[in-house]
């Protein structure tokens, strides 16, 4: 059984594709269970973000579970699996633990440092315990990813790195009209995004308004940040004092029309409009970007500018960094020397067992040969044969769970298994137990999916 990390993000693909991904609440628990009910997969657990969905599970064939993995991604996106291969990575085994730790830590996020998805992966952790998709192998990888991120954003200054997408995008607002103190700003979506927005603003002195398909979770944000709720369908109403729009819904389609916007700019004059649309799939019309006098700051154009290199970490933020990543390399060695002991615990006991099983054979065969020995010395005969026999193995079982915790990618327990004739069948899939290169599926290699 091994790891494997399969999925698409902003680091490789554009965001009109990873809007092909959007998953609701039914979503994802379709998705796990046709994943575990696969040929390949036996565990797994399903990240789905703004900017990502990736799949960890634990699989018995590399291949297999690749292949299994992408049909499955490939339905949820309504394409092909060869459609889908240029912008799809793999990670395996060891650089499968890297790349989860790396995501909990806020350090592959379209924003570095960002902290939202620890707790976004807290919640795919959730769903997976309640939906049962997650096991023996699945739960310290999930966990430790959880402590890691912790870990990291409590230790070192990685906030300062980067902060939310929130931040960034009410600084792209800033930036066309000016403090946004003071300035009536409408927060459609109470969820999570919409409730870290909304804190946000209010932090800056804007006045806050919210609205929400649910209006008692509306009502509720808006008590929570001093600010004060409003009917979805007043969203033109609304939209007309406004300076700021800012959308985050989880909604399937679109939320706010392009007449809907082009009506609140009637009579507004010189006064600009800034639409910030964070959702996925976005919840604007796109053709709100041709009205005069609105700007729009979306996902798409937020990738854009950090492929261009736009708010690189600065010296202070490029230390926190390198420790950030020194914690993930250290978090991870220590969960593959746990991984490595328990994969050779089992042909411990099998050795253990094959010894014992050895001395009842013996001793019964001494039995039958000695018949009139008296039954104290048959027990004292016993006893000094077992004891011998634990002896004996004391020290390789001990020796072989130390070597396998370190690192160097040697098959201890194979060997084992290969020197005492151990009836237990060896891992076979690539990789196992040594660090695997990262890959990009690509459907021109050999044994990539099909």
């Amino acid at each position: 059984m091994s790891l494997l990390a399969v999925g698409v993000s902003h680091q490789t693909a554009p965001v009109a594709l990873l809007e092909q991904f959007a998953m609701g609440g039914d979503d994802r628990v379709k998705a796990l269970h046709e994943l575990v009910g696969s040929d390949h997969v036996s565990e797994a657990l399903v990240l789905a973000t703004c900017n990502r969905v990736e799949v960890f599970a634990e699989v018995e064939r590399f291949h297999g579970g690749v292949t299994d993995v992408s049909r499955v991604l490939a339905r949820q996106a309504g394409a092909t699996v060869e459609e889908l291969s240029p912008y799809v990575t793999v990670h395996y085994e060891d650089q499968a633990v890297a790349h989860l730790f790396t995501v909990a830590a806020g350090l592959d996020s379209m924003v570095v440092g960002e902290t939202q998805v620890l707790g976004q992966l807290r919640a795919a952790y959730a769903l997976a315990r309640e939906e049962g998709t997650v096991g023996r192998a699945l739960h310290p990888v999930a966990q430790r990813a959880l402590r890691v991120g912790k870990r990291v954003h409590s230790e070192t200054g990685i906030d300062r790195a980067g902060a939310s997408l929130v931040s960034v995008a009410l600084d792209r607002a800033e930036a066309r009209i000016g403090d946004l103190a003071g300035r009536p700003v409408l927060v459609i979506g109470a969820g999570s995004m919409g409730a870290l927005a909304a804190t946000t603003l209010a932090r800056r002195g804007a006045d806050v308004v919210v609205s929400s398909r649910t209006e008692s979770s509306a009502h509720r944000l808006a008590e929570t940040v001093g600010g004060r709720p409003a009917p979805l369908d007043r969203t033109a109403a609304e939209l007309a004092a406004a300076d700021v729009l800012l959308t985050c819904t989880g909604a399937t389609g679109l939320v706010v029309t392009t007449d809907v916007v082009a009506a609140a700019m009637t009579g507004r004059g010189d006064r600009p409009l800034v639409v910030i649309d964070l959702a996925l799939p976005r919840d604007v019309d796109p053709g709100v970007a041709a009205l005069p006098g609105v700007h729009v700051v979306d996902l798409a154009l937020l990738q854009g500018e950090r492929r261009d290199g736009e708010d690189g970490p600065g010296p202070v933020a490029a230390h926190d960094i390198t420790t950030a990543r020194a914690m993930i390399e250290a978090e991870a060695a220590l969960l593959r020397a746990e991984r490595q002991a328990a994969e050779v615990g089992p042909t411990v006991s099998a050795l253990r067992t094959q010894a014992a099983e050895v001395v009842d054979a013996e001793l019964l065969r001494l039995a039958g040969r000695l018949p009139d020995l008296d039954a104290r010395a048959r027990a004292e005969i016993a006893r000094t044969v077992r004891r011998v026999v634990d002896k004996l193995l004391h020290e390789p079982t001990v020796r072989v769970k130390e070597l396998a915790a370190t690192p160097g990618g040697t098959d201890y327990a194979g060997a084992l298994r290969a020197l005492f004739g151990l009836g237990i069948d060896a891992d076979v899939t690539p990789g196992a137990g040594r660090l695997a290169e990262a890959v990009t599926v690509d459907p021109d290699r050999p044994g990539g999916p099909a």
